[in-house]
């Protein structure tokens, strides 16, 4: 018998509270003191779950990586109805896009940086 575990993503940034606001803003969650010392939980309905921590050396990931190689990042599910508001709310809390090659018409994913510099994308659910 398996022992039950859980998981949450943990993003490295300089100033977890103004990163811990930005996600609980947009994901309409809230935040929470988290376990580990330096640590803040964003804690929302349907199992969202993520955690900000202190990097006092950190450095903000860049995209694309000059060798193409994949970096984790989230992935943000909304209705394809409700898509060019979700961007709007993104943008408005902070976001910045980070694909702007195609701007045109109905597109199922749309990619950012939050505002510690983390890649995340709004796709469509379904």
């Amino acid at each position: 018998m398996a022992v039950p575990k859980s998981s949450v993503l943990v993003l490295d940034c300089a100033e977890p509270e103004e990163l811990a606001d930005f996600y609980a803003a947009l994901l309409n969650a809230e935040v929470r003191v988290g376990p580990q010392p330096e640590t803040l939980e964003v804690v929302g309905q349907a199992g969202v779950r993520l955690a900000i921590r202190k990097d006092h050396g950190f450095a903000p990931p860049s995209w694309p990586r000059p060798d193409d190689s994949q970096q984790a990042h989230l992935l943000l599910l909304v209705a394809r109805e409700d898509m060019d508001e979700a961007e709007r709310e993104a943008v408005g809390l902070g976001a910045r896009p980070l694909d702007t090659k195609n701007n045109g018409g109905v597109r199922d994913a749309r990619l950012y940086s939050d505002p510690a510099g983390h890649p995340f994308t709004l796709a469509t659910s379904g």
